[in-house]
Parts: structure tokens; C-alpha cells; sequence
């Protein structure tokens, strides 16, 4: 008995010290992951604890469980909207990606570290594919927005590439073992069955649970451990069936956080705190197996071949995988460093010794640093390279928070927070009447907190800065709200910084915009040497700088807006793109002015366009 009391105490106080990491994660800007891989190497059996956990079994276990956790909570998540900038790329990084790095890592690490090509190929098979629990950690809590393409990619190809990362690792045991067992054939016919048994699994089961929610009355914690338990049942049921469990469970989960039911609020917060748990166990576990004066054998390899990847395997496979979707060079750039490898490669790395496969032990080591090294080089630096690369976008202005209240099967109401922010435009205005834009009918103050107490709303009060209010809103206002909490004149410097000074209808011809006009007419002007300065401010909006001391006007950028006269700048703009246009994306027009799409739709339609002066970057 007192050796179980001790485990409880152990794995407890392990969770506990991991956890309250947190609190320096964000202050050093190291990710989370790496705390608690590191809380279990020091409580292992060469740290301060001494704790001897060789247990492999119990580790792949873990492992997989964790991992399956996290990837139906990633599953909720995803909006369908992922799917239609993301899923065709994200598949050719999952298939065709994977391959290639594979095999380019593969026949480096045989010659880097002279072994034979079959368990240089396994430890590229075991580092191929990216992790989603460490994508969807980092990237989500990153403190940085990417534009939806690049998340969108990036999210889907973790989700997506573990059936052919596992088929490989599976292959090349076999072939480590018996070279005689495997064939080309038998191969294919194995991939196809684990991606197709997976799909039709995955999806047949979301749709079921998805039916299913509506008509199951719980108490509200009940929804998401139903939700766990089915996603794990689908898990198994499609290993078992031969088919890919990790695919099936993260499409099960697509399928049910994009169907909203009563459950779906209650699901998502519970659900977000199985995920946290899983990475934590998941993390500490992977910690205490591995033996640090191993790997530091062979830390000087795992650099080597990290550094390789980074720069040699993944843009490789990266770049020929996206650069016929129409990605610009820096999203390939910013893809390929964000190629994260967390614990699906140790995980992975975990088979081979369970095997007894020859040189295992050497691929767990390497493998191990290798993640280590991607946690620290990738994961810490996703802020600073998505602004090297230019892949971020300003965040937009919406609500602290929002909650909703289901008053029956179809029916529910959201709740909205925000909170008054320094030079915020509702300050001294009444809690009801702070936009004229918003129908009086379509919101109610639900709750104001000052000084974390409840306050009476009566027709004098007015709000004051770090006032939280809380609305139920019947419109799509949550976000015109927000404007008014935050401070306008910050937020519209940074969208003007980013977007440009002007906005642009997506439905107004380039010939009725007034640019237009006067930058034809001067560079007529110009020719006859008969033009004169321009010192307005429509007249700085409408000519970059090139001729007479303004410049940007060239024939080059008259021929594309003369050839597009009647068209809408949205035409204009999607005949540049050969990609699904998000937020963030510029045509040039030369190089002084740039159209930036600023606001889109859920079916891929622009709502609104920036013009931006180069210039003034």
C-alpha cells in the first residue's frame, strides 16, 4: 500500500511542479513541452528523484493514448474554413512531404553515421512527420496570429501525416528484421488501407456522435468525457480494423466541433483541460524514459542531423510540395521552419526498441535530442521568424471572452466580455448606448464588474477604464464592440501600418477610383514634360513618387490598370492569386503601392482591401 501512496505522491507532484512551469514558459519564451520533458529527465534516474522508468510498454501506451487525446481536442478545434485554404497542401505535405524528407534525412544519417541504410532510413521514418501536439500547442498559444493559409497548413499536416510516418517506421522494422518480408506491393496496399480505412472510419464515426449529441441529455462535464471516450473507442476500433487511428480520431473530432449542438461550449473548455493533461503525462513520461548521459553520447549526431532537417530535408520537401499551390517563398520559408517535432517522433523512436531492433537504442537517443533541439530552435522562435517571414497578420479586435447559454435544443444565447482599455472610445459613455451602429434592440448588458465587484447598472452610469462589461448580443456586433473597448488610435495604427492608410471597396472598378484618373492624367501630363507637383493629400494617396518628385507612376503600372479598367478591384486582385486568397495577401502594383486583402469571407470573397504606400514602410 505504501508503494502505491507513493506513486500517487510522485506522479502528483510531478504533474504539479510541470504545470506551475507554466508561470516561466511565457516569461523566457521557451514552449511549455519543454518544461515538462524536462521536469521528468530531472526526476529520472540521473536526476534529483533517481526515479528507473525503463518501462517502454507502459511508455507506447501512454504515448498513444495522450496523443489521440490531443489530436481529437485539435480535431474540435479546426474550423472547416482550414479545409478550404489548407487541406490540399496540407495532404501533399502528409504524403509527398514525408516521403521526401525521409528519404533525403534517411541517406544522410547513413552516411553521417556509417550504419546500414535500412536503420538510417528508420530514424528518418521516426523524425519525418510533424507533431500535433506541439503544432497545435505552439502555434495556438504562440502569442502570435498567422495568416489562415500558413495555420491552416501547418494544423492539417500534423493532423494528417502520422499514417504514412507509422507506415514507414512499420516498413522499415520489417525490413530491419527480415528484408525479406516487405515488397512494394505489400506496402501500398498497406498505406491505402490505413489512410482509406481511417477516412471512412473517422468521418462515418464523427458523423454518427454528431447526430447523436443533440439527443443525449448530461450534466454539462458529462459532454466531453462521452466525446473522449467515443474518440478513444474510434481510435482503437480503426487500429484494429488496420486503418489509421490517429487520422480517424482527428477527423471525428473535425466533424463534431463543426456541428454546433447544446454540448459544444462545455465540451471545448473540458476538453481543452483533457488536452493540457494529456501533453503534461505525455511530456513527464518521455522525460523519465530517456537516460541523459545517452544522448549526451550522441548529442554531437542529433545537432548534425537536426541542423540538416531544418535546413536541407524539410525546405526540400517543404518547397516541392507548395510552390505549385501558389505559397509565396516566405510562407514556404516560414513552413519549413515550423516543421515542430515533438512526441510522436519518441513515441515512434519507442517500437523499434521494444523490437529489438538493432541500433534502436542509438535512433531513441538521436531522436530524443533531436526533439529537444527543435523545441528550443523552432518552437521558441515562431513569434520572431513568422515577422522575418512575414506570415503574420494584426490581430483583430474581438471580445476577452464569450460564453454561450443554450436555451433548448436550437436555441442559445452568447454572452460577450470586454473590458475598457486606456483611450477606449467607451469611456464616459453609458454601458447600453456606446455605438450608434449597433440596434439598440440587439444588445443587453448582462453584467458590469469594476474593482472585480458587481455593479448596478443605472442611466448614469458611465464606464471606466478596466470596467468589464458583459453583453448578450443578437447580432454579429461582437467585433464593431470591441472596437469601441480597445483604443481605436492604437489599433487602427497597427491595421494601418499592416493594411495601408486607405481602404478599398472589393466592388468598385479601378477606373472609378480616384487614383486612377489623376495618375493617368499625370503621366500624360508627365510625357508632355508639363507636370506640375501635386501636394494634396488625395494627390500623395493616388501617385507613388517616380516622376517629378513623385514617384511610382511607370508604364508598367499604368498597363495593369488600364488593362483592368472594368474590372472590380476583387477581380483584379483574385487574377493574381493562385492560391485561396486570406487576410494579409498583396498584389503589387509596383514597387512603391501594394492592394492587401483585409477582411474575407467564409467562402473565400473580399470584404475589404487596404492600399498601402511601400514607401512609409
Amino acid at each position: 500500500m505504501d508503494a502505491l501512496n507513493i506513486i500517487y505522491l510522485v506522479a502528483a507532484a510531478l504533474l504539479f511542479i510541470s504545470i506551475m512551469t507554466s508561470t516561466l514558459s511565457a516569461r523566457l519564451g521557451v514552449p511549455l513541452l519543454l518544461f515538462f520533458l524536462g521536469v521528468g529527465m530531472l526526476a529520472g534516474e540521473e536526476g534529483v528523484l533517481g526515479i528507473q522508468f525503463q518501462e517502454y510498454g507502459v511508455a507506447n501506451f501512454i504515448g498513444q493514448a495522450a496523443l489521440a487525446c490531443i489530436l481529437l481536442d485539435g480535431g474540435l478545434r479546426t474550423s472547416l474554413n482550414s479545409f478550404r485554404v489548407g487541406l490540399r497542401p496540407a495532404i501533399t505535405l502528409a504524403t509527398w512531404g514525408v516521403l521526401a524528407t525521409v528519404l533525403a534525412l534517411g541517406f544522410f544519417a547513413t552516411w553521417l553515421l556509417d550504419i546500414d541504410w535500412r536503420l538510417g532510413l528508420l530514424m528518418a521514418a521516426i523524425v519525418g512527420s510533424t507533431d500535433a501536439a506541439a503544432v497545435f500547442s505552439l502555434l495556438r498559444n504562440g502569442g502570435v496570429k498567422l495568416n489562415d493559409r500558413v495555420q491552416a497548413t501547418l494544423e492539417l499536416e500534423s493532423g494528417a501525416n502520422d499514417p504514412l510516418a507509422i507506415l514507414l517506421v512499420t516498413v522499415m522494422i520489417a525490413l530491419n528484421l527480415d528484408p525479406q518480408s516487405q515488397s512494394v506491393g505489400s506496402v501500398i496496399a498497406m498505406l491505402i488501407q490505413q489512410i482509406g480505412v481511417g477516412l471512412m472510419v473517422g468521418l462515418a464515426a464523427g458523423w454518427a456522435i454528431s447526430r447523436l449529441l443533440p439527443k443525449v441529455y448530461l450534466a454539462d462535464g458529462m459532454y466531453a468525457i462521452l466525446i473522449l471516450s467515443a474518440g478513444l473507442a474510434v481510435f482503437g476500433a480503426t487500429n484494429l480494423l488496420g486503418g489509421s487511428g490517429f487520422l480517424a480520431v482527428y477527423l471525428t473530432g473535425v466533424i463534431i466541433g463543426n456541428t454546433k449542438v447544446r454540448a459544444t461550449e462545455h465540451v471545448l473548455r473540458v476538453m481543452d483541460s483533457f488536452a493540457w493533461l494529456s501533453q503534461a503525462i505525455l511530456f513527464v513520461v518521455l522525460g523519465l524514459l530517456v537516460t541523459p548521459s545517452e544522448m549526451l553520447k550522441v548529442w554531437h549526431y542529433s545537432l548534425i542531423i537536426f541542423l540538416f532537417l531544418l535546413f536541407v530535408a524539410r525546405p526540400v520537401a517543404v518547397g516541392t510540395s507548395l510552390l505549385h499551390f501558389g505559397f509565396r517563398l516566405k510562407e514556404i520559408g516560414f513552413i519549413s521552419w515550423v516543421g515542430l517535432r515533438g512526441a510522436v517522433p519518441i513515441t515512434l523512436a519507442i517500437i523499434p526498441v521494444m523490437s529489438n531492433v538493432e541500433g534502436a537504442s542509438l535512433a531513441f537517443n538521436i531522436t530524443f535530442g533531436v526533439v529537444i533541439l527543435s523545441l528550443l530552435a523552432q518552437g521558441a522562435t515562431i513569434p520572431f521568424m513568422s515577422r522575418v517571414f512575414k506570415v503574420w497578420v494584426p490581430t483583430d479586435a474581438e471580445p476577452k471572452a464569450e460564453h454561450e447559454i443554450w436555451v433548448g435544443d436550437q436555441a442559445n444565447i452568447t454572452l460577450y466580455e470586454f473590458e475598457v482599455k486606456v483611450g477606449a472610445f467607451a469611456i464616459g459613455r453609458h454601458p447600453q448606448d456606446i455605438s450608434s451602429k449597433v440596434n439598440s434592440h440587439e444588445i443587453a448588458v448582462f453584467a458590469v464588474v469594476r474593482g472585480e465587484h458587481l455593479i448596478n447598472v443605472d442611466e448614469d452610469t458611465v464606464l471606466k477604464v478596466g470596467d468589464i462589461v458583459w453583453y448578450a448580443l443578437s447580432g454579429d456586433w461582437a467585433a464593431n464592440i470591441a472596437k469601441v473597448f480597445n483604443n481605436s488610435a492604437t489599433q487602427y495604427q497597427k491595421n494601418s501600418e499592416f493594411y495601408g492608410d486607405w481602404l478599398l471597396s472589393p466592388h468598385a472598378r479601378i477606373m472609378d477610383l480616384p487614383f486612377y484618373n489623376l495618375a493617368t492624367r499625370a503621366l500624360s501630363q508627365n510625357r508632355l514634360g508639363k507636370m506640375t507637383p501635386m501636394a494634396t493629400a488625395l494627390d500623395i494617396f493616388t501617385l507613388p513618387p517616380n516622376a517629378v518628385g513623385l514617384s511610382g507612376i511607370d508604364d508598367e503600372l499604368m498597363e495593369k490598370l488600364s488593362e483592368a479598367r472594368d474590372k472590380t478591384v476583387e477581380e483584379f486582385m483574385m487574377a493574381h492569386f493562385k492560391a485561396e486568397p486570406v487576410k494579409g495577401d498583396e498584389v503589387r502594383l509596383n514597387q512603391s503601392w501594394s492592394l492587401i486583402v483585409r477582411d474575407i469571407d467564409g467562402r473565400g470573397r473580399l470584404r475589404g482591401i487596404g492600399l498601402k504606400n511601400l514607401s512609409d514602410d
